[in-house]
C-alpha cells in the first residue's frame, strides 16, 4: 500500500514521495504562548503526534520542527495589562503547553526554536528579500511586495484581485499596496525590539516561520502543518517570501491542514472567549478519551466539542480499554497454568488480528484516516470479546488459542499505541494491578456467597462494582468482568 496525502497546494490527494528516501521532515506552526492551551490547539498537536507515530511504525525516520512565537502583539498586550515583562507571560504559558502536551502523550518535536532566539536569521532573510527586490523599507518598517512574486495566491487558490476585493484591509500609508505584508515592524515605546539595518524593531509574524523552517529543514522539506485558518494569509505569505528568497520551489512539498474544533458550530478561539483549556478538560477526562475523540474524526473534517461528545468518546474508549485489560488478564492467567489439550475455541482470532491491522494501515495510508483506524480496533475488540467468553476459565490452555490471543492483544496494543491510546505510566500500571487483584478477590467472595445461597450479599457486590464502572458477567465456565 502507498501513503496518499491531501495537499492543500494542489487541492488533490497525492501519493506521498519524501524528499529523502527513508526520512520525513515536518514543520508545524507552533503556539503563541499568551494564555492557557485550549482543546482546539490540542487537535493539531495530537494529530501530528499520531502522524509521527504512524510514519515511524511504517519504517520512516521522522524529524519534526515546531516553532514558538514568543514575540507577538497579544503577548505584549497581556504583559502590559498585567504589568510584567513579555518573557514572564511566554514562559508561564509555554510551560503550560509543554505540561498538557506531555499529559496527552504528545512526543516533543526534535527542535522547538523560539523566535526571540533567532532574530539574526530573520534579519538575514529580510535583508536578502530587500536586496533581491521583493521587499522594501518604509519609515523603519519593511514590507513584502506581493506583486513582485508571480506565484502569490497559489496555496489559497485566489488571485490578488480576489484577495483585494474580499479582504478587510487596514489603511497603511507606508505600503505601496494594501496587500503588502510586514516583514519588520519599527519599534514602539515599551515594546521589545532589536537593532536592524532599518532601525530598532521586531519581526512580523509570517517571516518568523520562514526563517526557522529554512534554518532547520532547508528548502523543499516534506510536510508543513497547521490549521486551515492559516492557509491565508500565513502560509501563503510563507511560500512567497521563502521561495522569493531561495529562488526555488517548493518551499514545502505537502501542505497538510486540519479543520477547526467548534463550539456549537462556531470556531473555538481565545479571541471569542469560547474555549476550554486542556488542563481543565484533563481533570474530567483521561488523555486516552481526548485522543480517542480526535481520532474518531478525520482531521480535515470539522469537529464539534462538548461534554456530550467527550462522554460518548469515553464510553467507546473504555470498551477498547476494557477488552485490552481482559485480554491481558487472560494471558497472565495462562502463564500460571500448565498447557493442556482442550478443544480450540473455534474463533479465528489470529485472522481477525491480521484483518484489523490491514484495515488500519489501509485507512491511515488514505490521508491519515484515523476514523477507519478506530473502526478497525472496534472490529478486533468484538472478536476478542467473543473469544474470551468462549474460552472463559480455559483461555490459553490450548496452544493455538494462546498464540492467537497473544497476537490479538499485541495488535490491539500496537495499533492503539499509534493513535496514542492505552498510555500508562508506572503509577497507572500499579493501580491496574491493584484493581485487578481486588476485583478477583471480590469475585471469589461472591462465588462463596452464592454457594451458601446468600443472594442479597452476592448481589450487593455485583451492584456495588457496577456503580464504580465494573461489570460482572456470569458464564457457564465462571465469572468474568470488564470495565463499563
Amino acid at each position: 500500500m502507498t501513503l496518499r496525502v491531501y495537499n492543500t497546494l494542489t487541492r488533490t490527494k497525492e501519493e506521498f514521495v519524501p524528499r529523502k528516501p527513508g526520512r520525513i521532515d515536518i514543520y508545524q506552526c507552533g503556539v503563541t504562548p499568551y494564555d492557557y492551551t485550549h482543546i482546539g490547539h490540542a487537535r493539531q498537536y495530537v494529530f501530528w503526534d499520531t502522524v509521527r507515530r504512524y510514519l515511524e511504525y511504517r519504517g520512516w525516520e521522522v524529524f519534526c520542527v515546531q516553532n514558538v512565537t514568543d514575540v507577538d502583539d497579544k503577548i505584549i498586550a497581556k504583559a502590559g495589562t498585567q504589568g510584567v515583562e513579555p518573557e514572564e507571560i511566554t514562559e508561564k504559558y509555554h510551560r503550560d503547553f509543554l505540561d498538557v502536551m506531555d499529559k496527552l502523550g504528545v512526543e516533543r518535536p526534535d527542535e522547538m526554536p523560539k523566535v526571540t532566539q533567532h532574530i539574526p536569521e530573520i534579519i538575514k532573510l529580510i535583508k536578502g528579500l530587500v536586496e533581491k527586490g521583493y521587499a522594501y523599507e518604509s519609515e523603519g518598517d519593511v514590507f513584502f511586495d506581493v506583486k513582485s512574486f508571480p506565484g502569490y495566491g497559489k496555496l489559497s487558490g485566489r488571485s490578488l484581485d480576489d484577495m483585494m476585493s474580499g479582504a478587510r484591509i487596514e489603511i497603511n500609508t507606508k505600503k505601496r499596496s494594501a496587500m503588502d505584508f510586514a516583514l519588520w515592524k519599527s519599534a514602539k515605546p515599551g515594546e521589545p525590539s532589536w537593532d536592524s539595518p532599518w532601525g530598532a524593531g521586531r519581526p512580523g509574524w509570517h517571516i518568523e516561520c520562514s526563517a526557522l523552517a529554512l534554518k532547520y529543514l532547508g528548502s523543499g522539506f516534506d510536510m508543513h502543518g497547521g490549521g486551515d485558518e492559516l492557509v491565508f494569509p500565513h502560509h501563503e505569505n510563507e511560500i512567497a517570501q521563502s521561495e522569493a528568497y531561495t529562488g526555488e520551489g517548493p518551499f514545502a512539498r505537502y501542505f497538510v491542514h486540519h479543520a477547526m474544533l467548534n463550539i456549537d458550530d462556531v470556531k473555538m478561539s481565545k479571541s471569542l472567549g469560547n474555549f476550554f483549556s486542556v488542563r481543565d478538560v484533563l481533570e474530567e477526562f483521561e488523555s486516552g478519551v481526548i485522543r480517542y475523540f480526535f481520532a474518531s474524526r478525520h482531521y480535515r473534517s470539522p469537529a464539534n466539542y462538548g461534554v456530550d461528545e467527550l462522554e460518548a468518546a469515553s464510553k467507546a474508549y473504555m470498551r477498547l480499554r476494557s477488552t485490552l485489560d481482559a485480554g491481558r488478564r487472560a494471558l497472565a492467567k495462562a502463564d500460571k497454568v500448565e498447557p493442556r489439550e482442550v478443544m480450540a475455541s473455534g474463533i479465528n482470532l489470529g485472522s481477525a488480528a491480521e484483518e484489523a491491522e490491514r484495515k488500519f494501515i489501509e485507512g491511515m495510508d488514505d490521508d491519515f484516516n484515523t476514523a477507519v483506524g478506530i473502526a478497525s480496533l472496534h472490529d478486533l475488540v468484538r472478536v476478542i470479546n467473543d473469544f474470551l467468553h468462549a474460552t472463559s476459565g480455559t483461555a490459553g490452555q490450548n496452544k493455538e488459542d494462546l498464540e492467537d490471543l497473544h497476537q490479538a492483544v499485541s495488535v490491539l496494543e500496537t495499533l492503539g499505541g499509534i493513535l496514542g491510546l492505552f498510555q500508562e505510566d508506572d503509577e497507572a500500571v500499579e493501580d491496574t494491578g491493584f484493581v485487578e487483584g481486588l476485583v478477583s478477590l471480590l469475585i471469589e467472595v461472591r462465588d462463596d456467597l452464592r454457594i451458601k445461597k446468600e443472594w442479597s450479599l452476592a448481589d450487593k457486590i455485583r451492584d456495588s462494582l457496577k456503580d464504580i464502572g465494573i461489570i460482572l458477567e456470569d458464564t457457564s465456565t465462571g465469572t468474568v468482568w470488564k470495565r463499563m
